[in-house]
């Protein structure tokens, strides 16, 4: 077979796709687009119907699957399968993902799926994959969904323009507030907690009734969120009211709680009701962490005995403690207590972002409800026009049976010769030619004649509705109220499941007090490891430390103090001791619980009592007196309170019982083995700073400093541990930032006068 000679004629050539911008002005034009498309067709809910793309087109695509609450279910992966073919051009498990929140009734407060199958649950547990699953929509979907026929809302084409999507559903009832919202746009955000469907109804009527209503008076009917899985709101009044009328805010949730008497002076606590969104196995989890930190003294263990219902049991440390003041502890550190955040930034009819208040929220409902009321009367009347048309032809048909019949039968173009001879329209002459025999009763005469006067009278009312602003709003106060007869608050859909209540007065919760009092001996070793030894330990050689390691701090104290640890750094550093790891092992390394670099080392650790006064000093000879309380760290970072100067280091702290008297000194000695003693009104108070210069070096650096009381003189403790003292001190004395003298005999080698008395 000869082979097909290939053809010469060139690729027709393609235009350049070349754009000569700046490519600021690109990047900025695309970002800007794509920043639009996630606003408005992914991230932020209508205000109208509350919906976002992805859930509108899900409930309207099983809608055109017929899957009406009543009928029966299909396999979620189907419908899944009907909305990315049909409307939504996005990832399967992104569209049953938002499925799946639509149908669990502890996401949403009005599920508008319902389905069955494994969907999820409170612990966190994920759906089966939607092969396993199916679904139908709820009653309240039908209600979102009821009327989208009668051209009461825009459609446009789908992604692929074979096929029409609604812009917005014709929502029956306040969905925004009523199931809330959440999502992540770029550059804004938006989270509206759920709310009660009766409350908001209530609140609608009301502005229909009072247009110019502040959002004060709404609060009486709406009184705050009503999440799904219940809780205690105990945010203030004034807090709420602000939310409400900005648009943005927050709402303290607890977690609802009981007492459960045991019986000889011993209780526990149950939890029936955990915040909103909350995770309960992860809750729990955090929870025995914090018992098995000792984090929260008050409890010493939890259990799960729920069921289908909820019931942790948290197991006080001992009975004669207020169970209000253990709750208030446990608030404090873990989620049962939550800030539900309020940022009703939407999108609005306009297809605009912005925040709006409570007020505007339900007014945005509310215009879009007589819109769709409006748009559907207007499509009723055009539907009754075209009725009464026929039905006049048919009624001229009955009147004049006997010349239709002939001009049927034996005309040879009967339609043009019924309207010829009866002025009928094209429409009614194709109605008389193709009605059936058996409508030539007298009987179906009189129903005709009787439906046409009934129409007559429904496009009177309907005409009269349209021409009456007041008579539009009377009649979506009916619908309203129609509406709310579903959400009855007596019913378990329409009941409050979130209380509003005050928090606790005059409960003042001291963590300290619930921590039992133990005594410890805390050891910090050279190379930093720390722990806390059970009791006041007497024999320290006992003690074992890493291979190279040894003692470096042993300070006796108890489980409610509190450790100061001050570095090199000039930094303080605060530890709660009962955080401290135990006497089994070597302990832990010191710099994992605060942020102390390698390059600084520890140079002094003792008990908080915090009415002292701490004389700090750097090695450059600098120095200041720091009340205790200032010094006090709240962060791992510390807190800075000697500035060191450039290559010097903290090198003192010393502390003081009081502020310093009249006639104090302070005795300044040097590597150089120089002595200098000056008054101690000569050094300042501080919070923080450099300090002053305490003694001046032509070679070395400062050693150590303290407070010398005259009436003890001057004072050091020997290499044997015995005092020893100076009683000619008066002839070290001299102005600060001198060089001094050279020390007295006996003075130790290292420099140091000793311990302090802590």
């Amino acid at each position: 077979m000869a082979r097909k000679s290939k053809s010469t004629t060139p690729p027709p050539e393609r235009p350049e796709q070349i754009f000569n911008e700046p490519i600021s002005e690109a990047l900025s034009r695309r970002y800007l687009a794509y920043a639009l498309s996630t606003i408005t067709a992914r991230a932020l809910p209508d205000v109208r119907d509350g919906l976002k793309p992805v859930h509108r087109r899900i409930l309207y695509a099983m809608r055109n699957m017929k899957l009406s609450p009543t009928g029966s279910y299909k396999k979620s992966a189907k419908v899944v399968g009907e909305v990315m073919g049909n409307f939504h051009p996005h990832g399967d498990q992104a569209i049953y993902d938002a499925m799946v929140r639509l149908v669990q009734d502890f996401s949403v407060r009005i599920p508008l799926v319902d389905g069955q199958g494994n969907f999820g649950n409170i612990d966190g547990d994920n759906a089966a994959a939607m092969r396993y699953t199916e679904s139908r929509l709820t009653t309240a979907a039908e209600m979102l969904l009821n009327g989208i026929d009668e051209d009461t809302v825009d459609f446009r084409a789908t992604y692929d323009g074979e096929d029409r999507e609604p812009v917005v559903l014709p929502a029956a009832f306040p969905n925004l507030l009523a199931n809330g919202s959440s999502g992540i746009a770029v550059g804004m955000a938006t989270n509206i907690p759920p709310h009660n469907p009766a409350e908001l109804i209530d609140a609608a009527i009301h502005l229909i009734k009072t247009p110019n209503a502040r959002t004060e008076t709404l609060l009486n009917y709406v009184s705050g969120p009503d999440l799904p899985t219940g809780g205690v709101c105990v945010e203030p009044q004034a807090s709420i009211l602000e939310a409400y009328a900005t648009g943005r805010g927050g709402f303290r949730v607890r977690a609802r709680w009981s007492q459960e008497d045991l019986g000889r002076g011993r209780y526990q606590i149950v939890i029936t009701e955990i915040p909103y969104q909350v995770q309960k196995s992860r809750l729990i989890e955090r929870i025995a962490e914090l018992i098995q930190a000792r984090k929260l003294p008050a409890i010493t263990d939890i259990r799960d005995e729920s069921a289908e219902d909820i019931r942790l049991i948290l197991e006080p440390r001992a009975g004669n403690l207020d169970p209000h003041v253990v709750m208030e502890s446990v608030f404090k550190v873990t989620d049962l207590e939550t800030r539900i955040p309020l940022n009703m930034n939407v999108l609005d009819a306009t297809g605009a972002p912005r925040v709006m208040s409570l007020r505007d929220c339900l007014q945005a409902f509310l215009d879009h409800r007589k819109e769709v009321l409006v748009r559907g009367t207007n499509f009723r009347l055009e539907k009754i026009a075209r009725r009464l048309e026929i039905l006049d032809g048919y009624i001229i048909a009955y009147l004049n049976l006997d010349e239709v019949i002939r001009i049927i039968r034996y005309e040879d173009h009967p339609k043009a010769e019924l309207i010829k001879a009866f002025k009928l329209t094209d429409n009614q002459a194709e109605a008389i030619l193709n009605m059936r025999l058996r409508s030539l009763r007298k009987l179906e005469e009189m129903e005709l004649r009787r439906e046409h006067s009934e129409l007559l009278e429904e496009q009177a009312a309907l005409q009269k509705l349209l021409g009456s602003d007041e008579l539009q709003w009377s009649k979506l106060t009916e619908q309203l109220r129609e509406t709310k007869k579903a959400f009855d608050p007596k019913s378990d859909l329409g009941r409050r499941r979130t209380s509003m209540e005050d928090a606790p007065e005059g409960v003042e919760v001291d963590l300290e007090d619930l921590i039992e009092k133990e005594p410890v001996t805390i050891v910090i070793s050279q190379k930093g490891w720390v722990r806390a030894l059970k009791g006041h330990v007497e024999d320290l050689s006992a003690v074992k430390y890493k291979e190279g390691d040894k003692e470096r701090f042993a300070i006796r104290g108890q489980t409610t103090d509190k450790l100061m640890l001050f570095a090199t750094n000039g930094k303080f550093y605060t530890l709660d001791v009962k955080d401290l790891p135990g006497g089994r092992g070597h302990g832990e390394p010191v710099r994992l619980m605060i942020d102390l670099g390698n390059e600084h080392d520890l140079a002094r650790a003792f008990i908080y009592k915090g009415e002292r006064m701490l004389i700090v000093a750097s090695s450059a000879g600098h120095g200041l007196f720091v009340k205790e309380e200032d010094a006090l760290a709240t962060t791992k970072k510390g807190k800075q309170v000697l500035n060191p100067a450039a290559g010097a280091e903290a090198q003192v702290c010393r502390i003081i019982d009081g502020e310093p008297g009249a006639g104090d000194m302070i005795a300044a000695v040097g590597t150089n083995r120089k002595l200098l003693i000056f008054p101690a009104d000569e050094m300042p108070t501080m919070t923080r700073g450099k300090g002053v210069a305490l003694q001046k070096f032509s070679s070395g650096s400062l050693a150590d400093a303290k407070l010398l009381k005259a009436s003890d003189g001057l004072t050091w403790v020997d290499r044997a541990g015995r005092v020893q003292s100076e009683p000619a001190w008066k002839d070290w004395a001299g102005k600060r930032a001198q060089a001094g003298k050279t020390v007295p005999k006996g003075f130790p080698r290292s420099g140091d006068f000793g311990p302090d008395s802590d």
